[in-house]
């Protein structure tokens, strides 16, 4: 489904029903091209190393070209860490306020990624993003902010609409499929091939979606450029986050990871207050060797 973020909009009005059925809303024009054409740039900056270090990063080569040194990259995490207007993006209020209509009032952000995939750079298999980032009470949720037109031959998503709805987190294992980076595929779910929908949107349009949602990306098959993409993860405040091991003498059910940005509304637990836990870094692929 699409919905244009603009205020006033009435397809925006059931957005959440229409998320809560496919799993998934498209905001059209959400940021606009002078914002895209800054996060490109800044794109730049951070794997040039000029906003700070980012572990596993290759070197900067002196006089190598703009897009010679972004090519190098696969994903950056955590580039909020790094940049203020990554940061901005972040708490963008195009993507906050429907944010709110599908997570809650209040709503908190936990990871940042920079997808950089350029031509001849692998996608993801199937898998869902709670598999990952485990959330108490199923709330998480992405925002994939396109910043190139995202297509099927540069590398789009696709999506299985629908399959978040039982709340099943399905098996995953390691595969060998040079397609993919290295991120685990889940398999053994009630779907096919013939079911999955390519959702092929416009820079400066995002994507919404659900943690449970079953979704992919193919390689970037096309002859040149790039298909970046800004991706940040949400998910209500009102919940813990079980991310990592509690501390020593915590019980599970209280663990709750507070290396967080508050996006909306209050956050229950700030008298907890909040941690500097993760670090920026690059994430591994086939070429670059997987994390196993």
């Amino acid at each position: 489904m699409t919905v244009r973020s603009s205020p006033g909009n009435a397809a925006a009005a059931d957005l959440a029903s229409r998320f809560d059925r496919d799993g998934y809303a498209v905001l059209t024009g959400a940021l606009t091209p002078d914002e895209v054409a800054g996060l490109r740039a800044e794109t730049v900056r951070i794997c040039r190393g000029d906003r700070g270090a980012v572990e596993g990063a290759p070197p900067s080569v002196p006089g190598e070209s703009d897009d010679d040194t972004v090519r190098r990259f696969l994903c950056v995490h955590y580039p909020h860490k790094l940049s203020a207007l990554m940061l901005d993006a972040m708490r963008h209020p195009a993507v906050v306020g429907p944010l709110t209509r599908v997570i809650g009032p209040d709503v908190k952000s936990m990871q940042s990624m920079l997808f950089v995939k350029s031509e001849g750079r692998p996608g993801q298999a199937w898998h869902q993003d709670e598999m990952f980032i485990p959330t108490r009470d199923r709330s998480l949720t992405a925002a994939w902010i396109a910043l190139d037109d995202a297509t099927v031959e540069n590398g789009c998503l696709w999506v299985l609409p629908g399959s978040h709805r039982p709340g099943v987190i399905y098996p995953n294992r390691q595969h060998d499929d040079a397609r993919y980076d290295c991120t685990a595929e889940s398999y053994g779910f009630p779907y096919d091939e013939a079911d999955a929908v390519p959702v092929e949107i416009a820079a400066g349009s995002v994507l919404l979606f659900h943690g449970y949602l079953l979704h992919r990306s193919l390689p970037n098959t096309g002859r040149h450029g790039f298909r970046r993409a800004l991706v940040n993860h949400y998910m209500s405040a009102s919940s813990l986050l079980p991310w990592a091991p509690p501390g020593a003498e915590v019980p599970m059910a209280q663990a709750d990871f507070r290396d967080i940005v508050l996006v909306a509304g209050r956050d229950p637990y700030a008298y907890k207050g909040t941690a500097d836990i993760r670090i920026p870094r690059v994430r591994r692929d086939r070429s670059g060797g997987c994390d196993r």
